[in-house]
């Protein structure tokens, strides 16, 4: 039987962004330079297969440093920590390295220096989410206050509006974003801003590459885990620009492929936290059902890279 047409559009860039990819190196380098295991506190990045495939290399995921035994290695997520969690590393004589991507440690600096120069911080994230948690945790508790939405922008009452900054999370919905800044702009004229956006670049180049393709798609796949943010967002984006038939997979064995069958474009991405392998292996299944055809539409080139940590390089 001869197999029907399916036409691939895959979004650039897509997958790994440089933090995540730090991150990932820190944990391998680590196992080499010391020898498994090392520890990792919480989820190195939002993403089963590449936490799977680092426990198979010697990590041990825990969630809390009381679960790490004295003297052992431990790393801290790409999402960033507390201020009390190095401090409580530290008490125990622990080996520690700070996987906390550098643009997440740029929202950290921020909220640190408006505080020091007497505002108060307001945190546009979403609550829960482990990124938003180091944030918070940055500052003693009630300094950062946290805005999920427009209507709680909308109903906020700071202790001192006329001082005030914003931060963001940075791997939320670039347009959502710029809503919810609208309305603090409004109510409170004299907030102060990021020197630089928050939603990290990465973020962004992927969303827009969304935004490129999904008009021209039938359906639309999104390879990432239900707890990445960005991923997320990714569906959220494809479906507010024209494709609302935009779901999220995990692998490609999640994926009904008899779902398809109707569909002549099929848009392809993955979130910041997906390696690039898994995209293969999508597009490997669909070739099992579809004579598929593949054309990178590609929105923004992404050249960036992070230092390791000094203590790797010695």
């Amino acid at each position: 039987m001869t197999k029907p047409e399916l036409n691939i559009l895959l979004a650039a860039p897509r997958g790994f962004c440089a933090g995540v990819d730090r991150a990932v190196q820190i944990v391998e380098r680590a196992i080499e330079k010391h020898g498994a295991p090392v520890y990792v506190r919480h989820e190195i990045v939002h993403n089963r297969f590449v936490v799977e495939s680092l426990e198979d290399k010697g990590a041990v995921f825990v969630d809390e440093l009381d679960e790490v035994p004295a003297d052992a290695v431990v790393i801290f997520s790409a999402h960033g920590v507390p201020k009390s969690v190095p401090v409580e590393a530290t008490r125990r004589e622990l080996i520690y390295l700070d996987a906390t991507c550098p643009l997440v440690s740029k929202v950290h600096r921020e909220a640190e220096r408006h505080h020091a120069e007497g505002r108060d911080v307001i945190l546009i994230g979403h609550a829960g989410h482990p990124e938003v948690i180091g944030t918070m945790g940055q500052l003693d508790q009630g300094a950062i206050l946290l805005v999920e939405n427009i209507d709680q922008a909308e109903n906020i009452i700071p202790p001192r509006p006329e001082a005030l900054a914003y931060t963001t999370q940075t791997t939320l919905s670039v347009d959502e974003t710029a809503d919810i800044v609208a309305v603090l702009a409004r109510r409170f004229p004299q907030i102060a801003a990021p020197r630089k956006e928050d939603i990290c670049y990465a973020t962004t180049n992927r969303q827009q590459a969304m935004k490129d393709i999904a008009g021209l798609c039938d359906a639309l796949l999104v390879i990432g885990a239900p707890n990445s943010s960005n991923s997320l967002r990714l569906v959220e984006v494809a479906r507010q620009n024209g494709c609302d038939n935009a779901s999220l997979v995990q692998r490609a064995r999640d994926i009904d492929w008899r779902a398809y069958q109707g569909v002549n474009t099929l848009g392809i991405s993955a979130g910041a936290s997906a390696p690039e392998i898994l995209v293969t292996e999508v597009i490997e299944a669909a070739r099992l059902h579809f004579n598929v055809s593949i054309k990178e539409v590609e929105a923004e080139p992404e050249n960036v890279s992070f230092k390791l940590p000094q203590q790797l390089l010695a």
